[in-house]
């Protein structure tokens, strides 16, 4: 007899926090069905999370720890693993260890992962790949509101009257939040949306606007710009809810801005930036729905700042239907932050050099040595710098669940620096392109065969059920860091025996999750933080009546448009920019092996307008050239009149004709953000043989 159960749980890939039921048969997870009491989603899925089973039971799942020996893999136990790791991690000092923790696994993973990092190896660096996409964001809306997360729901999305959305391909990349999109559409909102490639998002705009990847400071201040000259703006929110207003204003008032010279700067026509700026300023709840667009630039801290700008002139926040949505990437990369898997905080942003905060933890958790110094770290990005300019200052490398060989920019650039660490530990469930490099190997359990929680980009914080038993000898990675921390002698500041357990240090730990239990998250609305007491409803909207800021205003900063680090010349001269597709999944370790996914979109592209495309004699499907001073890399071509003339795009999860060849790792200042959204480019035909 067949025996045949159904597992209730979370989505394993974007943000946006859908739920599905998992079909489990003898023992193995064999399919997904609706679970329609979720209010996120309500039953329905993309084609990611319908075959997000797909790939939890392939064949090459990693089912043993693995010890590199003369070059090659060799099966371990688990306690030789684990005791050789710490013999070699006891031989460095704490500046010399850098740890990686993952947006992919659960918020417990992730405190463990920190824990580790500051308690048992003392280390001030430790980061994750949110410095990857949303780092601008966390430093942008923390500094403009006093808190770095999407200020609104995605449920009172179709309460809006005007949505404008911007550096967010949104059916594709967040299809769910797309759909509240459309219900507001339904509800007469008018849609802008603002992108180089006319998406299946464009294709639901009421106004679309084309612009040049990197313009988009330029954009935002000529929108206010002309919502002060027509006396759009909120008076009464500006005087009684922001500050500086008048060092903003002077900025976007600068001819500069005039519409006809951000239509030279942008490519968008005047005409349609005045209807813009009449429907956000008018329409008396406009949300501003963004994500990677916005933020992979090296002005990525201005363009936030510039986003929660035009949202406080118009008084958009605090009310359904308004606020600054950042859309984010990976199913949990809002709990890895709030998690503390940063260079600069604790768990909910409780700052490492603070020295209360620092006293919290260090009382908190017992170690009889302490903990790390109350120092900031080094971010992902900056390491791969110090890996390969400062050889021996970073010598160990702790990664759970990140794959830098294909998310972080300039491959090159990343595979010069793997190859100088002295030793290096990853675990996963795949042998990803980053674990080639290790020295030890450990196996980690997937979404579907582990308790936890993830935290979506609306802050709601969901959990995930167990539905069958991981392959082989694989482990919860909070487990395994718990095994190891016991093998440096801390066993006793280790002592989980469930994610339950886990979970529960932490949120004693953490003022937005203090309120939540697990028994009170198992309710399918779930509770979205803040929720600091265990009465508390929890907070769906940010910023209703005070900023979280400790005067309770929101701060306006000027921005002057600046420049993509890269723009095009005689010998580079179109721009690139990247981003995913509906299909797949950032590096491709889930989706590549799924086969109704991979069946779908076997391999990459590049995009390329269709006149530029007969300027250069490149036919539709042909393979070509792509090189920028990084790299090159061959790969088909899509010719297409749906991106803007000078523009290329490439989707970023294909090993094959990986994007990251080409892309630039200049970085933000601020945030250390790379600028994977614009760099100069060239395509050739290949000559034949």
């Amino acid at each position: 007899m067949t025996d045949l159960k159904y597992v209730t749980t979370t989505c394993p890939y974007c943000g946006t926090g859908c739920s599905f039921n998992l079909v489990v048969r003898d023992g193995k997870t064999v399919g997904v069905t609706p679970f329609t009491r979720s209010p996120v989603n309500e039953g329905k899925l993309c084609p990611k999370g319908m075959y997000a089973f797909e790939f939890v039971n392939s064949p090459d799942r990693l089912t043993t720890p693995l010890i590199k020996k003369d070059g090659k893999f060799v099966p371990a136990s688990w306690d030789e693993a684990t005791d050789y790791i710490a013999q070699k991690m006891k031989t460095f000092k704490p500046s010399e260890i850098a740890c990686l923790a993952s947006a992919r696994t659960s918020n417990e993973d992730n405190y463990a992962m920190m824990k580790l990092a500051r308690g048992v190896f003392k280390t001030t660096h430790i980061d994750h790949c949110a410095r990857l996409c949303h780092s601008s964001t966390v430093a942008g809306l923390a500094t403009s509101f006093g808190s770095g997360a999407m200020t609104n729901s995605i449920l009172d999305i179709e309460q809006s009257k005007c949505l404008f959305i911007l550096g967010s391909n949104t059916f594709e990349q967040h299809p769910l939040i797309g759909r509240r999109v459309t219900m507001a559409k339904k509800n007469g909102a008018k849609i802008i949306y603002a992108d180089p490639r006319y998406t299946p998002t464009g294709k639901q705009a009421d106004l679309y606007m084309q612009f040049r990847s990197g313009s988009d400071v330029a954009i935002l201040n000529g929108l206010m710009q002309l919502i002060i000259k027509n006396g759009w703006e909120n008076k009464e929110f500006i005087a009684n809810r922001t500050k500086d207003y008048e060092a903003m204003k002077e900025i976007v008032m600068k001819d500069t801005y005039s519409p006809e010279n951000v239509e030279k700067i942008s490519g968008i026509p005047a005409a349609q930036l005045k209807q813009a700026a009449e429907w956000i300023g008018t329409s008396g709840a406009t949300a501003i729905l963004y994500s990677m667009g916005i933020t992979q630039h090296t002005v990525g801290v201005d363009n936030v700042h510039s986003v929660a700008n035009i949202q406080m002139l118009c008084g958009n926040l605090g009310r359904p239907g308004t606020g600054v949505n950042a859309l984010r990437g990976q199913n949990n990369v809002q709990g890895a932050c709030d998690m503390g898997a940063l260079p600069v905080s604790f768990t909910a942003y409780q700052k490492v050099i603070d020295p209360a905060a620092h006293k919290k933890f260090e009382e908190g958790w017992g170690f009889p040595d302490g903990i790390c110094e109350p120092k900031n770290g080094y971010e992902v990005t900056v390491m791969m710098d110090v890996l390969t300019d400062k050889p021996g200052e970073l010598k160990a490398l702790y990664i759970m669940g990140e794959n830098p060989m294909l998310s972080d920019p300039d491959l090159t650039h990343v595979k010069h620096a793997l190859e100088e660490v002295e030793f290096m530990v990853v675990q996963d469930i795949f042998m990803t392109e980053t674990a080639e490099f290790a020295d030890v190997v450990l196996p980690a359990t997937c979404y579907a065969e582990r308790d936890g929680t993830q935290t979506s980009t609306e802050r709601r914080v969901q959990k995930w059920r167990k539905a069958q038993d991981a392959p082989g000898e694989a482990k919860l990675d909070w487990e395994i860091i718990a095994m190891v921390a016991a093998k440096m002698g801390y066993a006793a500041q280790f002592p989980w025996k469930t994610s339950e357990d886990v979970f529960n240090e932490m949120r004693m730990l953490t003022p937005s999750y203090r309120g939540m239990t697990y028994e009170r998250l198992d309710k399918p609305e779930a509770l979205h933080w803040p929720c600091p007491e265990e009465t508390h409803p929890g907070t769906p909207i940010l910023h209703g009546a005070k900023f979280a800021h400790p005067d309770g205003l929101g701060i306006f900063f000027p921005c002057e448009w600046k420049a993509p680090a890269e723009v095009p010349d005689a010998e580079y001269p179109f721009i690139l920019t990247t981003g995913r597709c509906l299909w797949h999944w950032h590096t491709g370790t889930m989706t590549r092996r799924s086969d109704s996914l991979d069946h779908e979109v076997p391999t990459g592209w590049i995009e390329i307008n269709t006149e530029d495309a007969a300027e250069l004699g490149i036919t539709d499907g042909e393979k070509v050239k792509a090189m920028t001073r990084r790299g090159e890399v061959i790969v088909g071509a899509k010719v297409t009149p749906d991106i803007m003339k000078g523009v290329m795009f490439m989707p970023f999860h294909f090993v094959e004709c990986a994007a990251n060849m080409l892309t630039n790792n200049a970085l933000d200042p601020v945030c250390k953000i790379p600028e994977f959204k614009a760099c100069a480019v060239k395509v050739e035909k290949i000559a034949e043989a």
